[in-house]
């Protein structure tokens, strides 16, 4: 004879199973949540740490150079209707830093919105393709971007 706590734990373990299935009856892999991921890379005797959170319909990345600096935010996004990708400054720096270009770049490459925080120097290219490259190998890794990246008209 089944309790009322043996019942409870029942219909507890129903709900669980109710909410991890959607309307279509695939398993929800939880694409709404925030997922972050932290990882460093030493490049050249030069520390890149990286941070990496997963929202909804964007990504936000962090670049630290050396140290834990935020360094400038870059906004960037794809515009419609020609599917051209737009990057703004938000805090500090200018269009033509570092940053700007690694966002237009990962927009394209994701498919999504995204906010990069990013303090590599501007005079080091080797450098901030080094950390692009491993950005990108990561974000593939976590499945982050498209299968066909955008293109720029």
């Amino acid at each position: 004879m089944e309790t009322e706590y043996d019942q409870v734990l029942h219909s507890v373990a129903q709900v669980k199973i109710a909410d991890q299935i959607n309307d279509s009856g695939d398993v929800n892999r939880d694409e709404d949540g925030v997922k972050v991921s932290c990882f460093t890379e030493v490049f050249d005797d030069v520390t890149l740490q990286f941070q990496i959170i997963r929202l909804t319909k964007q990504i936000y990345v962090w670049i630290g150079y050396n140290s834990a600096k935020f360094g400038n935010l870059y906004a960037a996004a794809s515009t419609r209707p020609s599917n051209t990708v737009s990057v703004t400054s938000v805090l500090g720096g200018t269009s033509d830093n570092t940053g700007s270009g690694i966002a237009r770049r990962l927009v394209m490459k994701a498919g999504l919105n995204i906010i990069l925080a990013c303090n590599i120097p501007k005079n080091n290219p080797l450098l901030e393709a080094k950390a692009e490259k491993m950005l990108i190998r990561k974000l593939i890794d976590l499945g982050y971007t498209m299968p066909t990246p955008l293109r720029a008209t």
